[in-house]
């Protein structure tokens, strides 16, 4: 018998209530369970217990599987094989972190350098610990094929008008010394306001020679349109910068700034100052913009003469984003928008600690950021209001000409 709308009004008002989620989670719990078992057995050729010429593997229990979802968090249990692995492919997206950590892992185990903590790593991450040699370099092998073409794929299909670069450090062995190593990342803006991840790369430091190394490869792989790069003022990048992106301005990090800020003060004046500085972000119009710079830059300088070099040192740099349309000002002033990228890296990354080589923390860390961009590539949503980049890229102007803004950087490579 087909329902009311009273009675679908109703349905609907029992599943918004606190029993009525828990019973969304408990079906959508069993029905994935279901699939689950089911796709086993078709993995096995056969059910449980049961006898046939089609068997490939027998069951060897299960091991536990979280998985987040609107409606909580579903508990599942995944069977494990005696020989081989099971991984269902309903949840093959959420995997690619966890082979690149389980593979990290092993490779560390393998080359010697596993301790107490590693082995139980390996045991929370459901593998077998004696697994083979061979079983890894097959593992590591599949996961660099996918994670090194998705670092080298080509960036032609749009314009990339804002560029966000920044670095964080991870601990690495190399010749036989624990080291710090950096990790770089680039995340794009392309021309509709989406968002995509563009490279990462690992170096012993944030050297000018490194960085260019690293923007030369983006624009080899046909990176374009970049009228604004924002990043942190470590004088590597700001060389690389000026040096390889021809034609586009740079971004101090107004957070970065800050921080540099509070070096050369007291605490105590830690927050009158960076509220003052704050009023420069506050303005309306680019001209706004310079002229508070300035107008903060003498109030500061009757205490803090080191703040006020500071700004009017850094007074094209940190007002850089002026010159571009003001709906995209806040997101354009900092970082910010790849700290979150960093927290993660560092949340998957401190797990490991110590990685056995840079190209096993490049394996992990590539596989987070391709995790980031299949979801941003998945679930689209404008980082940027719509109908504001036009203003960016002017239509009778050239392509490779810069609209905004006007810099004065003529430098080669």
């Amino acid at each position: 018998m087909a329902l009311s709308q009273s009675d679908l009004l109703r349905l609907l008002e029992s599943l918004r209530s606190a029993d009525g989620l828990e019973l969304v989670r408990s079906v959508a719990e069993r029905m994935l369970q279901e699939l689950i078992e089911a796709e086993a057995a078709a993995r096995i050729g056969a059910g449980w217990n049961e006898h046939t010429d089609t068997r490939t593997a027998l069951r060897n229990g299960h091991r536990d599987k979280t998985l987040s979802t609107q409606a909580g968090d579903l508990e599942l249990a995944i069977p494990k094989l005696r020989t081989g692995s099971f991984f269902p492919n309903l949840l093959e997206r959420r995997r690619r972190i966890d082979q690149a950590l389980y593979a990290v892992v092993m490779e560390a185990y393998v080359l010697g350098v596993s301790t107490r903590s590693v082995d139980d790593l390996v045991k929370a991450l459901g593998a077998d610990t004696g697994i083979s040699k061979s079983e890894v370099s097959r593992i590591c092998g599949e996961l660099d094929e996918t994670l090194s073409a998705f670092r080298t794929r080509p960036l032609d299909h749009t314009r990339f008008p804002y560029l966000y670069l920044d670095a964080t450090y991870c601990k690495a062995r190399v010749n036989h010394q624990i080291v710090s190593q950096a990790v770089v990342v680039a995340t794009g803006i392309t021309q509709d306001g989406g968002r995509e991840v563009l490279g990462v790369m690992v170096g012993d430091s944030e050297t000018e020679v490194f960085w260019s190394e690293f923007l030369r490869s983006l624009r080899e792989r046909g990176l374009s349109g970049v009228r604004l790069v924002i990043g942190d003022h470590h004088s590597g990048l700001v060389k690389a910068i000026r040096k390889v992106m021809i034609g586009a301005a740079y971004q101090r990090c107004r957070v970065h700034f800050l921080r540099n800020v509070f070096g050369v003060i007291p605490k105590d004046a830690a927050e009158m100052v960076a509220a003052t500085i704050r009023t420069i972000f506050a303005q309306t119009g680019q001209d706004a913009v310079r002229a508070q710079l300035e107008t903060v830059a003498d109030m500061l300088g009757k205490q803090f003469p080191k703040v006020k070099r500071m700004l009017i040192e850094a007074k094209d740099d940190l007002t850089a984003f002026a010159a571009f349309p003001e709906r995209h000002w806040k997101k354009i002033q900092s970082t910010n928008p790849l700290e979150r990228i960093n927290r993660e890296i560092k949340r998957r990354t401190d797990v490991v600690q110590v990685f056995p080589n840079p190209q096993a923390l490049e394996r992990l860390v590539s596989a987070v950021l391709n995790e980031m961009h299949d979801e941003w590539i998945a679930f689209p949503r404008r980082y940027l209001p719509e109908g504001s980049m036009e203003q960016i890229y002017p239509a009778e102007r050239p392509e490779h000409t810069p609209a905004l803004p006007n810099t004065t950087n003529t430098t080669t490579d």
